[in-house]
């Protein structure tokens, strides 16, 4: 039976990997008058790791609430593979695996104990419940753990048990809600392998705002702020935005400021030492090439000419900050009227 189960994995990971098993459109939630989720749409595809980022209060807790169905939205619609969530709901379900923030473990059983509850619950048949927890325990390295107490297990090992919970019954989609918080390094490492193999058969969403989680885990990412979706992008898209805004340029024989700043492109100049610029430029024009040629041309005798890169943080601090200021000036405004 156990084979009947790992085949019917594989034959899940063969499937096309263009199939949306998670989709969100136009989707709203309000407390009162305050507008905690603002009219977010994304899908989510088989094979696809998508890490939901943002401050604490941005609305990932109550976006991810509403995509497992705890939670109804005031407006939009949320299907789990194609399973409406309000319409169907125990179809839809039945498709989502899922771990909170703090595993929903019981510390007094052991992990066999705690595994065949969840597979109760999750209506798996009784002839199939075995291989069911061993195919889990399997794939979150727990065959060692069985007859422990869940509750003398490290914080990390108990993090694996939430996730062979969150997957006992084979769903669609697993989402993940801050999986690696409280974790030390080496917990840490071990979960996020955990995470991108199990990517490979489902679909997967982590909610997170720690940053190297994202990059370590995720093929694409969604960052929320105040309720609203800011940027959709892909990793491989999001190293491109990273990509520099600003060259580090030096000589031996500087030419002044304002022949820096004639280069196409060029927006400003900084001096940052005799003889060492900052030039800010348009993303879309690199004056690498032209500044080479005029420095031999010039006889400017070029020493250092270096792309800056931006990191994720740096990205993220800016998406998120500029947003906060937008929103704060647009209060002040309504409230001086």
């Amino acid at each position: 039976m156990l084979e009947d189960l790992t085949e019917i994995t594989a034959l899940h990971s063969l499937r096309s990997q263009h199939e949306t098993l998670v989709s969100v459109k136009e989707v709203s939630r309000y407390y009162g008058k305050n507008k905690a989720v603002d009219n977010i749409s994304f899908d989510v595809k088989r094979g696809e790791v998508l890490g939901l980022l943002g401050p604490n209060g941005a609305g990932k807790s109550t976006a991810m609430q509403m995509i497992t169905g705890n939670l109804a939205p005031s407006n939009g619609q949320i299907t789990i593979n194609n399973f409406d969530i309000l319409d169907k709901p125990k179809n839809a379900k039945a498709n989502l695996g899922y771990l909170p923030e703090q595993p929903p473990v019981y510390k007094e059983l052991t992990v066999d104990e705690y595994l065949t509850h969840c597979s109760k619950i999750n209506r798996i048949a009784h002839s199939h419940q075995r291989d069911a927890i061993t195919l889990a325990k399997e794939r979150c390295g727990l065959n060692s753990m069985s007859k422990r107490l869940i509750g003398n297990l490290s914080k990390g090992y108990q993090q694996r048990v939430g996730i062979a919970q969150a997957i006992i019954h084979s769903p669609a989609v697993i989402v993940l809600d801050e999986p690696t918080v409280g974790l030390d390094p080496r917990q840490i490492r071990e979960i996020r392998s955990l995470i991108r193999e199990l990517g490979n058969d489902h679909s997967i969403i982590l909610s997170t705002h720690i940053l190297p989680e994202v990059t370590a885990t995720c093929d694409r990412v969604l960052i929320i702020n105040r309720g609203k979706i800011m940027v959709t992008e892909t990793i491989i898209g999001l190293q491109q935005r990273i990509q520099s805004s600003s060259l580090i340029v030096a000589f031996q024989h500087p030419p002044s400021n304002d022949e820096l700043s004639q280069f196409d492109g060029v927006l400003s100049v900084d001096k940052i030492e005799l003889g060492r610029y900052r030039l800010h430029h348009v993303p879309e024009i690199d004056p690498s090439e032209n500044i080479v040629n005029q420095s031999v041309n010039n006889n400017w005798r070029l020493t250092e000419i270096t792309p800056e890169k931006l990191s994720l943080e740096e990205i993220f601090m800016d998406i998120t900050c500029t947003e906060n200021e937008d929103i704060d000036m647009t209060t002040k405004a309504e409230e001086t009227v």
